[in-house]
C-alpha cells in the first residue's frame, strides 16, 4: 500500500525572494503570506498549497533547453487562451526563450530569476 502523501508546498530558489513571490502574485493573485520576508517569501493558495521562493547566495538560473544549468522542475500552469497569458506575463517580466517545442499547445516562458514554466490549453 502506497504512503499516503498529501503535497503541501513547492519551493523554488532564487536571487530575491520578494520579487519572484510578487510576479507570481500578480500573475496568479494568490495571496502573499503574511510572514514573507527578503530571505523566503510565499504564496497561499486556496487549496492550502504553498509557494514558496528562498534566497540563495549565488544562485544561477536555469539554461533551458541548455543542460549547462538544467532546469530541475518546471511549473505548468492552464491558461485558457495561450496568447492573452503569454503577453500579460511578458508584461509582468517573464521572458520567453527562442526554443518552442509546439507553441500551438504550450508555450515556454522564463519567470525573472530564470526558471522555465508553461502555459498550457486548459
Amino acid at each position: 500500500m502506497p504512503l499516503q502523501m498529501t503535497l503541501r508546498a513547492i519551493t523554488l530558489d532564487c536571487p530575491d525572494p520578494p520579487a519572484l513571490a510578487a510576479f507570481y502574485q500578480q500573475a496568479t493573485g494568490l495571496e502573499p503570506h503574511p510572514k514573507s520576508d527578503a530571505d523566503f517569501a510565499g504564496l497561499n493558495c486556496a487549496d492550502g498549497l504553498f509557494i514558496g521562493f528562498q534566497r540563495v547566495d549565488g544562485y544561477r538560473a536555469p539554461r533551458w533547453p541548455d543542460q549547462t544549468v538544467p532546469q530541475q522542475f518546471h511549473l505548468d500552469f492552464a491558461v485558457d487562451d495561450l496568447d492573452e497569458a503569454e503577453n500579460r506575463l511578458l508584461g509582468l517580466g517573464a521572458s520567453k526563450p527562442d526554443h518552442q517545442p509546439d507553441e500551438d499547445r504550450w508555450r515556454v516562458l522564463t519567470d525573472p530569476a530564470g526558471h522555465p514554466f508553461c502555459l498550457v490549453r486548459g
